[in-house]
């Protein structure tokens, strides 16, 4: 048996929130979890609509029923099938969605990237590979992909590990490896944490951009 490719064009669905312009100071890409729909996931970001935000949210080009009364939609970054063959075209996705996004900013305009549970580890990786600027790739409740251990693009922006410290999906051992990775490589990895479980939580998102404001830009590749 072999195994055909055939590149094909489809439709990617993503949502805004905030209108860009010169008043624009940071530009944010967030990528939901696993099954939900970026709609949904980008309402927890209202917190931040301040007029100095532009958030987008791209949703997952999988989507599937998350109930057995075929309901409720949601989405999916990617599955062990056919692995290779997602990433590429997640690459081709998020690269022209940057481009989208950062057009009607100013060119100095901060850009972060945000990754919830599943979306955390496909932040990392396109952080790792893209070739645009990126100043801060933010991995909120999410593992960091192993595979990436050694990428350098590491070193030329702040990575940040947010999370509940009643998360249920998160282990001890999650937490400790993202601390020895920090020693190992000389990562710029910061860590916050808050009263809560698996979920965005608007004070840290508040203490998030704060902080990120004060962040230095991304080092020129």
């Amino acid at each position: 048996m072999k195994t055909l490719r055939l590149p094909i064009r489809r439709s990617a669905r993503y949502y805004t929130l905030g209108q860009p312009g010169d008043q624009t100071k940071a530009v944010w890409l967030v990528l939901h979890g696993y099954g939900q729909l970026a709609e949904s996931f980008l309402s927890a970001f209202s917190v931040l609509d301040n007029g100095f935000n532009l958030m987008v949210a791209p949703e997952a080009l999988s989507r599937f029923y998350v109930d057995d009364a075929h309901q409720q939609v949601g989405a999916s970054w990617m599955t062990r099938e056919d692995r290779e063959a997602e990433l590429e075209d997640q690459m081709t996705y998020l690269d022209a969605l940057y481009r989208i996004a950062t057009h009607a900013v100013p060119a100095d305009a901060m850009v972060h990237v945000l990754g919830f549970s599943q979306g955390a580890p496909a932040a990392a990786r396109w952080a790792a590979k893209t070739q645009y600027r990126i100043d801060n790739c933010i991995l909120w409740a999410g593992e960091f992909p192993p595979e990436l251990e050694q990428a350098e693009a590491f070193g030329r922006f702040n990575t940040y590990f947010v999370y509940g410290t009643r998360d249920p999906f998160l282990t001890d051992a999650h937490i400790q490896a993202y601390e020895e990775r920090k020693r190992r490589n000389g990562w710029h990895l910061n860590t916050l944490s808050f009263e809560g479980k698996h979920s965005l939580h608007s004070e840290t998102l508040r203490q998030l951009e704060r902080v990120l404001a004060k962040a230095p830009p991304a080092v020129a590749s």
